[in-house]
């Protein structure tokens, strides 16, 4: 039966780069993503599935909701490098990390500055908050750019994505301190 071959590609540990027929990357082309992304689409759209049996049905609808979440996390780089350590057993999805304590006290000092702005409602000390974690994103960028941009499965080393891991929490905590000046 054709429907059997088609999903029997698919097993139960969803790769999305699998999934997408990419190379696993912490910034996939986004050309080549949306390409795959539109092919799997049409291809496994639920619809195309109405007059199969329920079973059939099913699986085409899991198919479809793992085709949408690849798409999601491969259009979102923060997503997208997530994705990547965890595939690599590096970070664990409730994860206490442990952020470095220097990094911590800049970190209480631009709080401190997103509060006063947020009290004196200046729009000038706003921005100029908003300049300094700008500033903060690409100085901890840098560090990682060169592995981030040319990543290379079984090249990257192991130290090399722990720098991306250290990254990835430090950036997460100025987008929720970004957050928290809108909210």
């Amino acid at each position: 039966m054709i429907f059997d071959l088609r999903f029997s590609i698919f097993d139960f540990m969803m790769n999305y780069f699998e999934l997408y027929n990419l190379p696993v990357s912490l910034q996939p082309d986004q050309d080549q993503v949306k390409k795959e992304f539109y092919k799997l689409s049409r291809q496994y759209h639920p619809d195309f599935f109405s007059q199969e049996s329920e079973e059939e049905q099913s699986t085409a609808l899991e198919k479809s909701s793992d085709i949408n979440k690849a798409y999601k996390t491969f259009t979102n780089s923060d997503a997208t490098i997530k994705y990547v350590l965890q595939l690599k057993g590096l970070l664990e999805e409730e994860e206490k990390y442990q952020l470095d304590p220097e990094f911590l006290m800049e970190m209480l000092e631009l709080n401190e500055s997103v509060m006063d702005a947020k009290m004196d409602e200046d729009e000038n000390t706003i921005s100029d908050v908003k300049s300094q974690i700008s500033a903060f994103q690409s100085k901890i960028f840098e560090p990682v750019k060169e592995i981030i941009e040319h990543y290379q499965e079984d090249i990257t080393t192991k130290e090399e994505l722990l720098q991306v891991k250290e990254y990835y929490y430090r950036k997460k905590y100025l987008n929720r301190i970004l957050e928290g000046m809108e909210g």
